[in-house]
């Protein structure tokens, strides 16, 4: 087993009365993700709504200096010798800019891995995962199309904030077919340091139109989420499976709540269960993306209840972050305290802070 970093747990025994402790070491591994707000390329895709994301060559490299310094940054504070084993991330336009992205000096030496598939979302962006391949090696990969329609919208929904969260173009009608043109999910599995893992990336429908009348749309991927990991459980009841991504929901949303079933107390997650530690940071006052100064976690990474087990003689989940430091935060004017937002004129860093969790095991002696 390669081990990344490992740090010290103290754990008091009692036994007939008398205190003694015992010092145990661990392994920990980072797992993240992260919405990359706008990583395109310099070129004009004649069959991509791209047209407001064309870099030149120096903001190019700009926004990929800023996404490997975060990426190469995330989870160090419990972690310090090592970036995310495995990330997943959303609103990338093509696969080029991943691998560009990994070639970046910040991240090269982690040499990053790539999983990637075209979405037929109507802006061009996509999702997928980098993963260190001393760490992690994929055995399957495969893409997962949303199916969706107008007829899924609420038509009814009387929405009294009819402004979008982000400026995403997204949740256009197909003239012909009334089909909603979508990110795919994907499902990576493979090995992390040897133990079988299932990651499920996902970048759900947008609030555009009103986050009711849209709710709809994010309750159908998540329905598709929970369908993905049926699949999986039925194989093995006892699948660690990490389902991430910008949900465009909160942990409280209907989608999150009802139709994926995720628990925000460990304690109430049942065997095939879904644990959302999101839920805890949300209550905090701690969240990913903000909203006329209202802070919401649309960026959550939900586990099985097998990453709950307290036997630490396998990879388990330990606890959940936001990474948001102040190069990364709006420090004047309007959105001050805001994430440091993105544009092709000036590229920042993303309107997303990315969310990530530490899985530690213990190393025995």
């Amino acid at each position: 087993m390669r081990i990344n970093a490992y740090f010290i747990l103290f754990s008091s025994l009692f036994c007939l009365s008398i205190g003694q402790a015992q010092e145990k070491k661990f392994a920990i591994n980072t797992v993240a993700f992260y919405n990359l707000e706008n990583l395109f390329d310099t070129i004009n895709d004649p069959y991509k709504n791209d047209e407001d994301f064309i870099y030149t060559k120096e903001n190019y490299l700009k926004k990929l200096n800023n996404m490997a310094r975060v990426i190469s940054q995330i989870g160090t504070g419990e972690n310090p010798t090592n970036s995310p084993v495995v990330i997943g991330v959303a609103e990338i336009e093509n696969r080029t800019v991943l691998e560009d992205l990994v070639k970046n000096p910040q991240i090269a030496d982690k040499n990053y891995g790539v999983i990637h598939f075209d979405s037929p979302d109507m802006r061009g962006i996509d999702c997928g995962f980098l993963y260190q391949k001393k760490h992690f090696t994929p055995t399957s990969f495969k893409n997962f199309p949303l199916i969706i329609t107008e007829d899924n919208t609420d038509k009814k929904a009387k929405d009294k904030d009819k402004e979008k969260i982000d400026d995403t173009d997204d949740n256009i009608v197909d003239a012909t077919t009334k089909r909603i043109y979508t990110r795919d999910q994907i499902l990576m599995t493979g090995l992390l340091d040897g133990e079988e893992m299932h990651f499920i990336v996902n970048h759900w429908p947008s609030r555009r139109g009103g986050e009711k009348r849209s709710s709809p749309l994010r309750e159908a991927a998540a329905a598709l989420n929970k369908k993905i990991i049926d699949s999986l459980q039925a194989i093995n009841p006892n699948a660690k499976i990490f389902t991430m991504g910008d949900l465009n929901d909160g942990p409280f949303n209907k989608s999150i709540k009802e139709v994926l079933g995720a628990k925000g107390d460990e304690k109430e997650v049942k065997p095939l269960g879904l644990y959302n530690p999101a839920e805890k940071m949300m209550n905090k006052g701690i969240g990913t993306l903000a909203h006329r100064d209202a802070w919401d976690f649309f960026d959550q990474i939900i586990i099985s209840e097998p990453l709950l087990r307290k036997d630490y003689s396998s990879w388990r989940y330990w606890k959940m972050g936001v990474f948001n430091k102040p190069f990364m935060i709006q420090q004047t004017g309007q959105y001050k305290g805001y994430a440091l937002r993105n544009s092709s004129i000036e590229p920042g860093f993303s309107d997303h802070f990315p969310s990530y969790i530490y899985l530690i095991k213990e190393i025995k002696p």
